[in-house]
């Protein structure tokens, strides 16, 4: 394993970029509280050591070097990603009940659906977490040496940073929640996200298989 100090460094930078799983928590925490963040996160955290897993033992190289299962893989996760984005920006036309109704229904519909389930599924069904980890990894693993362990270093750190992030994350985001949970502003913020993780949905069904 070399450059550890400089995996670190690449890692915060790509945990804080913004994608479908941040989207995720984003919505949960708002919609159901502190509880529905960490959750969300928690699943999210959990399908990562399914991907490190299958990347220690070669599982992702297949994936990756299957076109059918890639193409499987990849609709899959799109065709979740954009029911989730079409189905949040449908619950934005529930709006005629009295405030409080549409809340009690929201957070029992999240508190249904799962929040774990929701950031499990949305990592584990994204083939491109598999390519990040077949192809960033490697490259700071010393070529011919064994890989199972400097993997599986480099994944726990990654799981490790991810969970760090979203914990400092949910708690800013259920901080200033007073402001984001006001009628106007939550349409907004769900309208936003739903459209998000439509495209998110869109951008990983056109993906080109290689």
């Amino acid at each position: 394993m070399v450059h550890f100090y400089m995996f670190l460094i690449l890692c915060v930078f790509l945990v804080i970029l913004p994608g479908p799983d941040t989207a995720i928590v984003t919505k949960n925490t708002i919609t159901v509280g502190k509880s529905g963040g960490f959750k969300t996160a928690l699943g999210t955290c959990c399908a990562l050591c399914i991907h490190t897993a299958a990347a220690v033992l070669g599982l992702s190289a297949i994936i990756v070097k299957s076109a059918l299962l890639f193409a499987v893989f990849k609709y899959v996760g799109a065709v979740y990603l954009i029911y989730m984005g079409v189905k949040t920006l449908w619950s934005l036309k529930k709006k005629d009940d009295t405030a409080a109704s549409v809340e009690m229904n929201i957070k029992s519909q999240f508190k249904n659906a799962s929040c774990f389930k929701q950031g499990f599924l949305t990592d584990l069904l994204n083939p491109k977490v598999a390519v990040f980890f077949l192809t960033f990894l490697p490259q700071f693993v010393v070529s011919g040496s064994h890989t199972f362990f400097p993997f599986l270093i480099l994944g726990v750190t990654y799981i490790v940073l991810t969970a760090l992030w979203f914990l400092f994350y949910v708690y800013i985001i259920n901080y200033i929640s007073a402001f984001m949970k006001r009628p106007k502003t939550k349409m907004i913020i769900e309208g936003i996200t739903g459209t998000v993780l439509i495209g998110f949905g869109l951008k990983l069904a056109l993906e080109k298989v290689k």
